[in-house]
């Protein structure tokens, strides 16, 4: 009698697919979003991306019916990203963020730090760290241009990190889906810092799922280097390592956490030496609602309303926001996570929870958990270390 051979699970990793939404009902629900920030938002650059990009969404929408989904996502990735950013770059219209990196890089190479001494209006502030000033760099040297504008070397290093960050073979669809989901298309266009940030700590992430400390660090370190948001991710990915063998978790993550504090230190502590004061007043009073001038980020999340309409919220909306990171980092020990994908939905929902409840906030930040999400679903439908799934079959086969 004929036997039916079980699947192998290499045979398991080659059947599965990207299964992200991509019906019609999805690119509508996009284009119908887009119109809405362009109806709505009073910031001129968001009013473009929002016109223009709708007619991407749109065209996906028409290419779905019997087209491969890389051709809808081209459709979709050229309307809602290509064409919004080359009519923004015609016009010299960007998102304020990309002319504080701008600026930044001119202070960093004039006066050793990319912090203003005395800022004043929401304007002067700077709340990145040193290493944000890098994506400057290109117009502070060559000048203003379309070739030197910030947003595209921060979109270009956030397009290649996650690129990376992903399984070999199933990087085309799941890059194309992401660049032009509305929350990443969005600040594709006009302007996004926190594009390089989640990237790399993907990236980092990946690193770490393959056991490699050394590499691990290295991306997260350049991650912490350039925003706060970055750090949470050096204990998720300790976590991580810390699943392997007690040798080896001991050893790489040892390596994890020197190679990350080593470069984060080495691109962050010169401009602090520099100017204590403005490194402080700039990175850590500005951004937790502690100056007198108001951050512009004031999307009305819990944190933003409770710091304005409650007596003392601002104090209540920091303590909720510690005890949320002390949650998180006690649910790390608890349970740490087994694979990438578990580290990464964890640290997800972490800085979640981080953006609703900061005083100073805005919509925009929920790209992180967002970008995670999606890199973890990615994974844990074709995973990283596809060797692994050989191995196995190797040896069930002996």
């Amino acid at each position: 009698m004929a036997t039916t051979a079980l699947p192998t699970p290499l045979d398991q990793h080659r059947r599965t697919r990207f299964a992200l939404p991509g019906g019609p009902g999805w690119w509508t629900f996009c284009a119908a979003a887009s119109l809405a920030l362009a109806a709505f938002t009073s910031l001129g650059p968001h009013r473009v991306w929002g016109t223009v990009g709708a007619l991407g969404y749109v065209a996906a929408v028409l290419a779905v019916r019997g087209r491969p989904a890389l051709i809808v996502g081209a459709a979709a990735v050229t309307g809602a990203v290509v064409l919004p950013l080359v009519v923004l770059l015609a016009v010299d219209r960007a998102q304020l963020e990309v002319e504080v990196v701008a600026r930044s890089a001119a202070l960093l190479l004039a006066d050793g730090t990319p912090y203003a001494a005395h800022p004043l209006i929401p304007e002067d502030f700077n709340p990145y760290l040193p290493g944000m000033a890098a994506f400057g760099l290109p117009e502070a040297v060559a000048g203003a241009g379309p070739l030197t504008d910030p947003r595209l070397w921060m979109g270009a290093a956030f397009l290649a990190a996650f690129a990376y960050a992903l399984p070999t073979g199933s990087r085309r669809e799941p890059l194309l889906w992401v660049a032009a989901c509305p929350l990443v298309a969005l600040p594709l266009a006009v302007g996004g810092v926190d594009l390089p940030v989640v990237g790399l700590m993907c990236l980092g992430l990946a690193e770490a799922g393959r056991g490699r400390g050394g590499r691990a660090g290295l991306w997260l370190g350049l991650a912490a280097a350039l925003k706060w948001t970055a750090w949470p991710a050096l204990p998720g990915a300790l976590a991580l390592l810390a699943a392997g063998s007690a040798g080896d978790r001991r050893r790489a993550g040892l390596r994890c956490a020197f190679v990350a504090l080593l470069t984060a230190a080495a691109l962050v502590l010169p401009a602090a030496w520099r100017d204590p004061g403005a490194f402080h007043a700039h990175v850590i009073a500005f951004p937790l609602g502690l100056t007198d001038t108001v951050s512009s980020a004031a999307s009305p999340l819990p944190g933003h309303l409770l710091a304005t309409h409650v007596p003392g919220g601002r104090t209540l909306a920091l303590g909720l926001l510690g005890a949320s990171a002390l949650l998180v980092a006690v649910y790390l020990l608890v349970r740490p996570p087994a694979t990438a994908p578990d580290a990464a939905l964890r640290l997800a929902v972490g800085l979640l929870l981080a953006i609703a409840f900061l005083p100073a906030t805005r919509f925009g930040y929920l790209v992180h958990p967002l970008v995670l999400a999606v890199w973890a679903t990615v994974v844990r439908q074709r995973p990283v270390d596809a060797p692994v799934f050989v191995r196995i079959q190797k040896q069930a086969t002996r």
